[in-house]
């Protein structure tokens, strides 16, 4: 199953999901009016779009709860808990929404009616497509070509993210010692030699290649006859991997791949008119932001003594450093010692501190940063001189992600918990060189999205 049909799915389930909510508000229409009010009030009264209001509502709520992610609503048990959070927060803020604004109601005690109706409906659909999602017999069949490193840690991703539509049928080699052994379960199911007798027999969709060693290995003939057949997908593991995890694997990463990664003309010209919008959304942020950053500082000074703003160098785009602005959140001698880790109960961090950076309002003095030109709002999170010269030495291919512009936000942020080790910041990077290869405005869009919620929900915070 490809990015395509990915997104066609989700599409979809918007639809359906919204035509199931939209049916929940009429129908409770009826059962709370009878058939002539509900009639005259749908029908009269702009009813159909007032519940089609409340339909986005609830919707948006089900996005902000995550409930579009397939490979995260892969427990039953969480995705009824998040059902009932996400109603519970569109009925709340649809609640406000009629005390402020009464003609807005499709009629009085409605909503009563809808949202349990609306629970059970959900509660019921949901559990109905992810046991379809995740059925052995549904979606695309893997077969992966390969049985080392790599190639397990795919089928371990897949295996993961059973509502993705990926089934993992098992592994082929060269080795004849592995054939009927279990890697991870899955097992060995045949030698190369017999990959066309085995995509076959086992209606193979898609044949993911996994071969570190190619040299006198690589079934060139049989994967060549099985493209040219048009009835299988052949992919290469990186590309596959990439698309199912949203990050590059450095375990297999090469100098080809930043040489071939698509920073064409159009990569260019797109960055051009991303730097715009995010200049333009930062001079607006800064504006809007202005009060908060009045309250901030004085609630800073009032506390604790020292500057209001905290400055920082950090490494930005081609290596080039620049200061960065955030309001202070820690005691003014909290690095008296030299550059240390952030930890996750930090004694340094005042109580404002805290607060601010659980809802990210340190960060609002780098719109002007963002207004210089040294940062963008998404891309790598910048980082100290200090840690990366200690990081380059450590992680291979790290200084690749100062090939753009830094970012207040970016994927690995909204991807991956905060990191405080060498360990967290090679699985982060595998994130940021995701982004440096994809980067487009539609992947901004995303990552901005989801970084609200991150903020909302409190989630990575430090």
């Amino acid at each position: 199953m490809n990015s395509m049909s990915l997104k066609l799915r989700t599409a979809l389930l918007l639809v359906a999901e919204g035509a199931l909510l939209f049916g929940c508000v009429v129908v409770a229409a009826y059962l709370r009016l009878g058939e002539q009010e509900a009639y005259r009030q749908l029908h009269g009264h702009y009813g159909f779009y007032k519940a089609g209001m409340a339909t986005l509502f609830c919707l948006a709520a089900f996005y902000l709860y995550d409930l579009y992610d397939f490979a995260r609503m892969h427990d039953r048990r969480e995705l009824v808990l998040r059902l009932v959070q996400a109603l519970g927060l569109a009925w709340i803020a649809l609640a406000l929404l009629f005390y402020l604004a009464p003609r807005l109601m499709v009629g009085r005690g409605v909503s009563f009616i809808a949202l349990p109706l609306a629970l059970c409906l959900m509660i019921v659909w949901r559990a109905g497509v992810h046991w379809l999602m995740g059925h052995p017999n549904v979606g695309e069949r893997i077969l992966i070509v390969g049985a080392g490193e790599l190639a397990v840690e795919i089928a371990r991703e897949a295996l993961g993210r059973r509502d993705a539509g990926y089934r993992v049928v098992g592994f082929v080699d060269n080795d004849p010692e592995l054939v009927g052994r279990s890697l991870i379960n899955p097992r060995v199911i045949g030698l190369t030699s017999q990959l066309e007798e085995i995509t076959r027999r086992e209606k193979i969709d898609r044949i993911v290649v996994s071969i570190a060693e190619r040299r006198g290995q690589f079934p060139t003939e049989q994967l060549l006859d099985l493209s040219l057949s048009g009835n299988v997908v052949i992919e290469e593991c990186t590309s596959f991997y990439e698309r199912l995890t949203g990050r590059v694997s450095l375990a297999v990463l090469r100098p080809s791949w930043l040489i071939f990664s698509g920073r064409r003309r159009q990569a260019r010209l797109s960055g051009v008119a991303r730097t715009i919008l995010h200049r333009g959304v930062a001079l607006v942020g800064a504006i809007l932001s202005l009060p908060i950053a009045i309250i901030t500082t004085i609630l800073i000074k009032l506390e604790s003594p020292g500057p209001v703003l905290y400055r920082q160098e950090r490494v930005g785009q081609n290596g080039r450093t620049f200061v960065v602005m955030k309001f202070r959140s820690m005691r003014a001698d909290a690095e008296r010692d030299g550059p240390v880790w952030a930890k996750t109960e930090d004694d340094r961090v005042t109580r404002i501190g805290n607060i601010i950076r659980k809802i990210r309002i340190d960060e609002i003095p780098q719109f002007w940063n963002i207004l210089k030109g040294e940062m963008n709002f998404v891309g790598p999170r910048p980082e100290r001189p200090h840690f990366v010269k200690q990081l380059a030495q450590e992680i291979p291919f790290y200084e690749q992600r100062h090939l753009i512009p830094p970012g207040l936000t970016g994927w690995a942020q909204i991807n991956y918990p905060y990191g405080s080790s060498i360990e967290d910041a090679r699985q982060k990077l595998q994130y940021d060189l995701y982004y440096v290869k994809n980067q487009s405005l539609m992947l901004d869009a995303i990552i901005l999205f989801e970084t609200v919620k991150t903020i909302l929900f409190g989630r990575g915070a430090r």
